[in-house]
């Protein structure tokens, strides 16, 4: 265990120069890191408690989920009984289920049959409980009645958050916030936490608009004077414009092309008249239906909707095949902007309601970390103290250990880019101590083999060779435990078994290598007849 070759000390202390290297960057101004280049950005970020910010808690809306999946059933019926040539009446979307009339008594078998195939088992491929995700009954004279169980709008619930939760994160990445937290609470509900962000308010609006985005004709057959009256078509309905003291327009409720082709979504200026406008771009898919849509309907008004909103009703002058064009309409830069963070994030499943919103401020968090480095300073200067009287000069080098080991904690974690919290720092602490109960580990090994007669170099090498066994199971243990809390705790404690874990594997390694090659090198030097310890 003493003898070390010139490779691999120069290895160990490589390893240990690199990894504390990683944590300069945490002790210049951020505005001086951001001049370096990229590779050497990377540094800690303080957490919501340390540096304050915007806690939101998000709720999906169930209602509009299960509207939504009645909606899309009452498509689904349409396209199969169309599709079947079944001649139908009175389909509608009621308030708990969907349901159709078939007009002729002949073709009611054939009807339920097809429509049964859109019941699914829940769970997909996994799905063994036997529930389905639809219910399809004959009500008696034709009706068709197609209800969504309980259990198929849990389970639309739940992959809507999942999802939510995604297109969220996109939205508040977008926003060049750093290391927001976003994660699940209960069945329907989403925390966000957005460190250094002390006026929430644009936030909130971006993760209120559901930004479901489609393109659509504008239903020239009926003015909105007529609409406004009561007028309307049944496959047309009237909206409002985003524009203020803009009138409504009938918009067909057929989708020519849905947002969910859109690719990309920048914000810029029109080359004519200099106002800020979002150009967007299609997918193969979606580029296909747009040049299909405006080559057939050029010379008629088409209509971008975004939440039920018109956001501009242009004229098509001619077929537009690029798969890309451009949405203007009376939008600042940040409108523009926004609008196009929101596109470029996706549409979500349902809309969001804000349940709560707090506001952390840096008071707060610099009290927390003034507080934090209190703690941290009485507790390694208690340790030091602690190792020099006991152990004397071996006292000595597992200081010295335990500093690098301190060190090389903050460089992994800076060249992670991980957020640091109070939790966090409390794991540092306790890394500490694990450090040094390694060392006392080794350390009164060594006195148990000069008691029992060894010499002091014999002693010192059986002494690290015999600890290795003990030192290793205790800090794989713990290792599993911080796993386990990473994996299963949410937060704050993952913050804390994120630092724990990284602390035992530098541990580890500065015990039986960083150690072990300072006190071989002090046996060389000194070539000691008996150990100071």
């Amino acid at each position: 265990m003493l003898y070390f070759s010139r490779w691999k000390t120069l290895a160990i202390i490589l390893t240990a120069l690199v990894v504390c290297l990683c944590a300069v960057p945490n002790f210049f101004p951020e505005a001086q890191v951001k001049t370096w280049p990229l590779w050497a950005q990377r540094h800690l970020v303080l957490g919501l408690d340390l540096q304050g910010g915007s806690h939101l808690l998000l709720e999906v809306d169930a209602s509009a989920v299960k509207k939504d999946k009645i909606d899309q059933v009452r498509d689904d019926v349409r396209r199969v009984l169309r599709e079947n040539k079944i001649v139908y009446t009175g389909l509608a979307a009621r308030t708990d289920y969907a349901e159709v009339r078939i007009t002729k008594e002949s073709d009611l078998p054939t009807a339920l049959t097809k429509l049964r195939e859109l019941s699914q088992p829940l769970g997909g491929l996994l799905g063994s409980s036997g529930q389905r995700s639809l219910e399809v009954s004959d009500a008696g004279g034709g009706l068709i009645r197609l209800n969504v169980p309980p259990a198929a709008i849990t389970d639309h619930v739940r992959k809507a958050v999942e999802q939510s939760i995604q297109i969220v994160e996109r939205r508040v990445n977008e926003l060049g916030t750093v290391e927001p937290l976003i994660q699940r609470q209960g069945q329907d509900r989403i925390v966000v936490q957005v460190p250094g962000l002390g006026d929430p308010s644009r936030l909130i609006k971006l993760l209120g608009e559901t930004a479901k985005m489609d393109f659509r004709m504008v239903d020239a057959t009926v003015s909105p004077d007529q609409a406004v009256a009561g007028s309307i078509p049944p496959d047309s309905e009237l909206l409002p414009s985003t524009e203020a003291g803009r009138p409504p327009e009938v918009i067909k409720k057929q989708v020519l092309v849905s947002g969910g082709d859109l690719i990309d979504a920048q914000p810029g200026f029109d080359q004519r008249t200099g106002e800020p406008i979002v150009s967007f771009k299609f997918n193969t898919s979606g580029s296909r239906k747009f040049a299909q849509a405006t080559l057939e309907n050029v010379g008629q008004r088409f209509a971008i909707v975004l939440d039920n909103k018109v956001i501009s009703a242009p004229v098509i002058r001619e077929p537009i095949t690029g798969g890309s064009g451009q949405i203007s309409g009376s939008f600042t830069v940040q409108s523009a902007n926004d609008l196009a963070i929101l596109l470029r994030a996706g549409a979500l499943p349902a809309p969001l309601k804000v349940i709560e919103q707090r506001t952390v401020g840096p008071g707060l968090g610099q009290d927390s970390i003034q507080k934090g480095e209190l703690a941290a300073y009485v507790g390694s200067i208690l340790v030091i103290v602690f190792m020099l009287l006991t152990y004397r000069l071996f006292g000595v080098f597992a200081n010295i250990a335990v500093a690098i080991n301190v060190a090389m904690i903050f460089g992994i974690l800076s060249l992670l880019n991980a957020t640091l919290t109070l939790p966090g720092i409390a794991g540092i602490v306790l890394t500490v101590g694990i450090a040094v109960d390694s060392n006392v580990l080794i350390y009164e090994r060594i006195r148990e083999e000069l008691r029992g007669g060894r010499s002091a170099i014999n002693a010192i090498d059986a002494g690290f060779r015999r600890a290795l066994s003990t030192i290793l199971d205790s800090n794989i243990t713990t290792f599993i435990a911080a796993a386990v809390l990473f994996f299963i705790g949410t937060g704050p404690v993952r913050g804390f078994a994120v630092t724990l874990g990284i602390g035992i594997i530098t541990t580890v390694f500065t015990a039986f290598t960083l150690t072990a090659l300072i006190v071989a090198a002090w046996v060389r030097w000194k070539r000691p007849q008996t150990v100071p310890i």
